[in-house]
This record gives C-alpha cells, sequence and structure tokens, in this order.
C-alpha cells in the first residue's frame, strides 16, 4: 500500500466515487433494488462467485449484466439482509482501477417454525472498476466468501 503525501483534486473525486459505488452495491441489496444494483455494473460485466475463498475456480460465473438479476433476486428470499462495508484499497490507472474491499454481509432467515437464524458472511470484493462518461462502475465483481457462521437469532 503507498502513502499519500498529497493527492490530486481528481484522484480524491475518483476514489470517493469508487468507495459510493462499494456503498451503492450494499445499500441497494439491502433495501433489494436489484435495478439499481445492476445499474452500478457495465453491460459486459463480469461476476464471479467464490464460496470457498481458497478455491481456485469459482463456485459461479456470470457474464454481462442482466445475468446478475437472478443474484441480486436471490437476497428476497432472506427477511432482512445488512452488508456493513469495511476496509478498502484502490489503485488508479487512469479511467481503470482495481481494489480489493471487505463486507460482514448478515443475513436473516424465518424458518417454518418461525424460529429466526443469522448467518453472518465475511466477505472479500476483488473489484475491476471503470470509468465511462464520467461516472465508475464495477467492470468486474469477485465475491469471495472467508467465513460464514449461522446460529439463532434472538427478536
Amino acid at each position: 500500500m503507498s502513502a499519500h503525501s498529497s493527492i490530486s483534486a481528481q484522484e480524491a473525486a475518483d476514489r470517493l466515487a469508487i468507495r459510493e459505488l462499494i456503498d451503492a452495491y450494499a445499500h441497494c441489496a439491502d433495501r433489494r433494488d436489484a435495478k439499481g444494483q445492476m445499474a452500478l455494473f457495465t453491460e459486459d460485466t463480469r461476476f464471479l462467485v467464490h464460496l470457498d475463498a481458497t478455491a481456485a475456480e469459482p463456485t459461479q460465473e456470470l457474464h454481462g449484466r442482466e445475468a446478475l438479476a437472478p443474484v441480486f433476486d436471490n437476497l428476497n428470499s432472506y427477511r432482512a439482509t445488512t452488508h456493513f462495508n469495511g476496509q478498502s484499497t484502490v489503485s488508479l490507472d487512469g479511467d481503470r482501477a482495481s481494489g480489493e474491499s471487505y463486507c460482514l454481509a448478515h443475513h436473516i432467515s424465518s424458518g417454518a417454525d418461525a424460529e429466526r437464524t443469522i448467518m453472518i458472511a465475511s466477505i472479500r470484493y476483488l473489484d475491476e472498476f471503470v470509468k465511462r462518461d464520467g461516472g465508475w462502475f464495477f467492470a468486474e465483481r469477485r465475491l469471495l466468501v472467508d467465513w460464514t457462521e449461522t446460529r439463532p437469532c434472538v427478536p
């Protein structure tokens, strides 16, 4: 990681815009705004899911913005979710950037017996970003699940 003694106004704006993109993804997920979430990606995006972060091959690989709809729609199977974003790093290269961000994703479910459970997933996202028409988008998002925990959830 590099130290920044000073950065240009443009670099600061780009870094802020990318962080807002990362946060918008989590916000849309928790609000079940699949269309808003999809709009954060390029038309030709790649989305790769590694349910085991140590696995070389992804569990699921999707190509194109429209292919994301069923993945984002799957969040509707939960009673509630909270995606809490943590640290992130970004390397800028003109109108392209790459980064890694951390997220603790909380998923509340209700069983047939009305017992609630919470599944917490520690997620890392490895991202490739592109700037188009002045805005930043995900060109590729790789979701890596480092660990999960499921337990009863007291109301």
